[in-house]
């Protein structure tokens, strides 16, 4: 009877040290944390380029820099755009992230007006274009009124 309780013990004890490597191995490496903005400095900070043509307007064509943490730069509405850039952080929104390929947009044209931005916003990389080709990429602007100008 001893000898079947040590026999026994053995075996899950050799049953265990095995799973708990192959437990642990499955579920892969332990995830990085996701980077905190308030400590990452500068780095956090929103700098970016916007540039504006074919507006149909003069004043809203053209080169314009935007900070923010604190709003400054070039730009003609610098606080408000930071705050609604502030908005859709909050939102958890991708405002600069390209409309999907599979979306269902309205073919409507919001004219030829163009606008690139180009930087970085809470520390992540920007570089995108924005139309008013469809609806969707209509809305895109819209979704990003003032830091894009408004036109109709």
């Amino acid at each position: 009877m001893l000898r079947r309780l040590a026999l026994t013990a053995v075996a899950s004890l050799a049953a265990l040290s095995a799973a708990v490597p192959a437990a642990t191995a499955a579920t892969g490496p332990l995830p990085l944390p996701l980077p905190l903005p308030l400590l990452h400095g500068d780095d956090a900070r929103t700098r970016l380029t916007v540039t504006v043509s074919d507006s149909g307007d003069p004043a809203a064509d053209g080169v314009f820099e935007l900070e923010c943490g604190p709003a400054g730069g070039s730009h003609p509405a610098a606080q408000h755009a930071c705050n609604r850039l502030d908005e859709l952080a909050d939102e958890g929104a991708a405002p600069f992230a390209p409309v999907p390929r599979d979306a269902m947009c309205t073919q409507q044209f919001g004219g030829p007006a163009t606008a690139r931005v180009t930087g970085t916003w809470r520390g992540r990389s920007i570089d995108t274009v924005l139309t008013r080709g469809n609806g969707c990429e209509i809305s895109r602007w819209n979704n990003l009124r003032p830091v894009l100008p408004s036109i109709r």
